[in-house]
This record gives C-alpha cells, structure tokens and sequence, in this order.
C-alpha cells in the first residue's frame, strides 16, 4: 500500500507511518531514490558497458512495477526478469525498455513473449529450435539471448553447444540480440574460477560476431573492467545488499523494516520466554512483544537461546536483543535497559534500517541478503517513497502506473487487421 504524508506535519516519520496505517503490524519503506543512486553508482562503474538492472522476485521484494518506472526515468534502458509474468508488470512500468526472460523458453510460451514484446534467454539446443519454429510460423523478429554455461552448470548451452551455432550467426539475421553467462563466484575477488570463466566467456562471445555481450552481476561489476563487456547486469547491489562482502559496501540502504510492539510484559528471573523455552532471565526482565515473525520473512534462525545471543532490533533509538525463539508472527526483544517511558504499547521497533543493514540481518538468519528481501512477507505494509516519477510531498507514494503502450503486431495480426 502507497501513502502520501502531509509535508507540513509536525509528527515524527514514525507517527506520520502510524497515524498513515493505523492497523499495520508491520511497514517496509523502499527507498526508490536509493535504488535509483545504487544504479547509477553501478553505471558510473561500468562506463561504457550499458548498465541493465535484474528487478526479477518482484525487483527482489521491493517492488517490480515501482522500482522499473523508478530505473527507466533514471535512464535504465534493459530489465531482466525471471518469467513472462514478471515481464508483464515490468512492461506495465516501462513501456519503452527491453525486456529479457531469463527462465527461457517453451514451446507455447512465444505468443505471450510477442505480445510484450519480450526476449527469451535461450540455454538449451531444444529452446533454441523451439523459438525457431515460433519465429518462422509468426513472423516474429523481437530477437533472444543466447546463455553460454562457463562453470555455474544450471542453465547454459556448454561451450561445444555454442560454438556450434556460430555457422548460424555467421549467416547473418539470426536474431540473437545479447550473448551471456553467469558467474558462479564473484563476490571472492580472488577465486580463480572467476578468471577461468573469464577467459571461456571472451574466447566463445568473441565468436558471435556483432552480438553484444554481457557477464558481470553486481558483484562482477567490481571485478574490473575485463569482466563488463558491453553490458552488466545488476540485481542484489540495486536494493543494498553488498556485492563487495571483502570489503565496505558501496551502496546505499534502500530497506527500512519496522514491526509494532503488541504488548509489554515484565518477568521474573529464572522465567523462560517463547517455545522451548531455550531463553532463561537472568534478571527481572522487561520484554517488547513484537508483531513479525517467520511467516514474515524474519526467519526463526535469529532466535536467541541460553548460549546464543540473536539477533538486535532498534527500539527507541537503541539496539536490543531478541529473547528466545522467534515465532509464526510475534519476537520477544529485552527492552529492561531502556527508559520505560521510552517504550510503550503501539510504538514501532526497527528491524532492518538505523544501521542494522540486510546483511547483518542475512549473519542472523545464515543466508544472504538475497533471500532475506526476498522473503519479507506480504503481511507488511510497502511505502515508496523518492523515484523520479513521485510528487515530492515527504515521504511520497508512487503514483500509478501509465498505459503501456500498445506492444508491436505479430506479423499475422497486421495481415488480419489490413484484409
């Protein structure tokens, strides 16, 4: 859900959130300004090589429809999704982009490639005839990718695969628009299988000739310049998550998560909290019951047990520690060392955001920032605010999406509309 705050208002952003969605548990604030700096600063590193963005899983949790129109009135020409159906929304955002699929493509899926004017990313010899025989009885030339396996050994035509198509694109008009590959360890700056794959991309894209070539993600990007062909394509970095994990992250925060406070208790030492009860106090204690859980995406690997501390939350300005397991929907966090005039029923505790950052949060769960902006749940509210294409009003909505224009014909199509 989208709001609109009152820029004259003397309430805090907290208040002006909660007084905005007066029944939310939970709210999740994208900062498309930060996405769209996050890309830029991305783009400014790969110069000349054009700069794409993966906004595939919904631009990783935050928002496909938003995040696309943000990117395209920044000056983001190329989207990567994961199926036609993302490509769609993508479409409904940025009207005049490129579009590429990268689960490939089915015999019967060439119809709803067309109509968005979508390409397919090709990976296998059977794809490949498939799309032949689509392009022939329709007429269609909207073109395709053709991915080259070079380790990662997912998806992929292998190297002998590829170089025996190259007859194909030596006789010209074979449209194949792009020629990728996909690094299997670029966050490890000096992992030698970034350099072997290297080395297997350049020799094979060298020999589709006049086919652009693209193989860095974000973390490739900082690989060096070797790596960036004529296009990069980032994901991940966009929404904040470090693709330099050796060193200081480069990008902005783009999350904020915040979840309400459904109850203060107080307890005993020697009382235990949550199931299990794996969590002894060992003091009077006073606890912030919390309204997010695991089915929100806040995994139950963040708990906290006698002889392991969990992860933090910010409450009232100050980092304090989960107790016991978190569960389906509610966390305990000791809040006993906080003023308790500071913390109060109703207030809202941070969970991403005033310094806890997705990776930190990625540490607690023991997974990667990915997943964790992937997982956040639906049951929280989603805030957009900054992006080109928003009224400048405070913490501003993004307001709704234009009319796509009408996709090209299929061929067919023309001859019926003119007879």
């Amino acid at each position: 859900m989208d709001i609109v705050t009152d820029a004259k208002s003397q309430l805090t952003p907290e208040a002006n959130l909660l007084a905005a969605h007066p029944t939310a548990t939970g709210i999740l604030t994208v900062d498309l300004d930060a996405i769209v700096a996050n890309w830029r600063k991305l783009e400014k590193t790969a110069v000349p090589a054009e700069c794409a963005a993966v906004v595939k899983a919904n631009a990783y949790g935050c928002g496909a429809e938003q995040v696309a129109r943000a990117l395209a009135n920044a000056g983001c020409k190329t989207f990567f999704v994961a199926n036609v159906e993302e490509a769609a929304a993508v479409r409904a955002a940025a009207p005049t982009a490129t579009l590429y699929s990268l689960g490939g493509f089915f015999q019967n899926t060439g119809d709803s490639y067309a109509k968005i004017d979508c390409k397919p990313v090709i990976g296998d010899l059977n794809e490949l005839a498939e799309w032949d025989v689509f392009c022939r009885r329709s007429g269609w030339s909207g073109g395709a990718a053709v991915h080259i396996d070079t380790g990662m050994n997912r998806l992929g035509l292998t190297i002998s695969e590829a170089q025996g198509i190259i007859p194909r694109i030596n006789a010209g008009d074979h449209g194949i628009t792009l020629v990728m590959s996909h690094l299997v360890s670029a966050e490890l700056l000096n992992n030698p299988t970034n350099a072997r794959q290297l080395t297997n991309f350049r020799e094979i894209a060298s020999l589709f000739t006049g086919v652009p070539a693209s193989l860095a993600n974000s973390s490739g990007v900082y690989l060096g310049a070797q790596f960036q062909f004529e296009m990069v394509r980032p994901g991940a970095a966009l929404y904040g998550v470090n693709p330099t994990p050796e060193a200081d992250n480069p990008m902005q925060q783009v999350v904020d998560l915040k979840a309400r406070i459904t109850q203060i208790r107080n307890i005993d030492r020697g009382e235990t909290v949550g199931y299990g009860g794996t969590w002894t106090a060992r003091r009077p204690t006073r606890l912030a019951i919390v309204s997010a859980g695991y089915a929100d995406g806040y995994f139950r690997a963040a708990s906290a047990n006698d002889g392991t501390r969990g992860a933090e939350v910010i409450v009232a300005g100050k980092r304090c520690p989960i107790a016991g397991r978190v569960s389906m929907d509610l966390i305990a966090v000791d809040v006993t060392d906080l003023d308790k005039n500071a913390v109060r029923r109703g207030h809202m505790v941070t969970l991403i955001g005033e310094g806890i950052t997705v990776d930190e949060v990625a540490h607690h769960f023991g997974t990667i920032g990915y997943e964790v902006l992937t997982s956040l749940g639906r049951r929280f509210h989603r805030v957009y605010k900054g992006g080109d294409a928003v009224a400048k009003t405070g913490d501003a909505a993004v307001e709704p999406a234009a009319a796509p224009a009408a996709p090209p014909p299929l061929p067919a199509e023309q001859a019926a509309a003119s007879s």
